[in-house]
């Protein structure tokens, strides 16, 4: 809970495939509240002058010799994940499985295997310096920056370096098409725009489930595409949410008639029964299981679960992270 704006050097393109970028805009994502707040105490890494920040934009200042695809002068918004093109991971697209932008041994040992470098995130995804500052050095320019037209304002696209195509790889992950009926656990940012996304794709019946009423009446207002349907699981009494019978659950009758089930905005943080919070806090798992067995539970036979939120180790011994 130490974190400053200081002066730092401005960095410089040490390879060839480097861009400086002069940061226009950029924004904090709900995971770096999870290092902020402490909740990944599991996932070391964080050392001090880290500079924070995946989710950012700008104006290229300095070009390396090797890239193409971008100039100086060009407004670009960059990808949370760093990705190098050439190995087998990348050159099957599945980008945050890069083998080559993170050396992390530690969460070699945490998982068996290492993720893509992202930027601002700890030591642990391959330490990074991010883009909550003024310029940022970004490499493998050519695949991680893409140019914006000059007709679209900033806040119009910055939410295209993480979170709106977080939403969009939910509804990958559950299939959602024409005709779908969509629960969404968790009204934040990703849950919004995955909201959007499901009603983008066809979906017939779009449930958004969080315990705040501000959050869920921001969303009855701003989500204009379809007719979003809320449920505050606390209200009436129902907060035994997270029980695991799925008999208490308030939002059963709807959530029942489900075809996929998204999970953006909630994750290893979020414990609602005394046995999880006594098992988290002592160590015995680092992830309760209580929101993927929501998900499991309210599904229709035959559904689909997709889960997008973060989880960062083990939940009852199982490596879900």
């Amino acid at each position: 809970q130490d974190v400053r704006v200081v002066e730092a050097a401005v960095p410089v393109a040490t390879d060839p495939q480097d861009v400086i970028l002069r940061v226009t805009s950029t924004a904090i994502c709900g995971s770096d509240l999870h290092l902020y707040t402490g909740e990944l105490r599991s996932m070391p890494g964080m050392k001090k002058h880290d500079i924070l920040g995946h989710e950012f934009m700008g104006m290229v200042e300095e070009v390396g010799p090797e890239v193409k695809e971008v100039r100086k002068g060009d407004r670009v918004v960059v990808a949370f994940d760093i990705a190098c093109g050439t190995c087998f991971y990348c050159r099957n697209s599945y980008y945050t499985s890069c083998d080559n932008t993170n050396p992390s041994k530690e969460q070699e040992m945490m998982y068996g295997h290492r993720s893509g470098g992202f930027f601002g995130y700890s030591h642990l995804t391959g330490g990074w310096d991010g883009g909550q500052a003024e310029y940022v050095r970004v490499p493998f320019a050519n695949l991680n920056c893409l140019k914006v037209p000059a007709s679209l304002s900033d806040n119009q696209v910055v939410l295209l370096s993480d979170i709106l195509p977080t939403a969009w790889h939910s509804c990958e992950l559950g299939e959602v098409a024409e005709g779908d009926r969509v629960a969404i656990w968790g009204a934040g940012p990703v849950g919004l725009l995955a909201a959007h996304c499901a009603f983008a794709r066809g979906a017939q019946r779009v449930i958004l489930i969080d315990r705040e009423e501000e959050r869920l009446a921001f969303a009855r207002e701003r989500i204009r595409n379809g007719t979003v349907e809320t449920i505050n699981f606390t209200s009436g009494g129902a907060s035994s949410v997270g029980t695991g019978c799925p008999f208490w659950h308030p939002f059963l009758p709807l959530a029942l008639i489900l075809a996929s089930s998204c999970n953006p905005a909630v994750g290893l943080h979020y414990t609602s029964s005394w046995l999880h919070y006594f098992e988290t806090a002592l160590k015995l798992e680092t992830d309760p299981s209580e929101i993927v067995n929501e998900l499991i539970e309210c599904c229709r036979k035959g559904g689909r679960v997709a889960i997008a939120g973060a989880y960062a180790g083990y939940c009852n011994h199982f490596n879900i992270g």
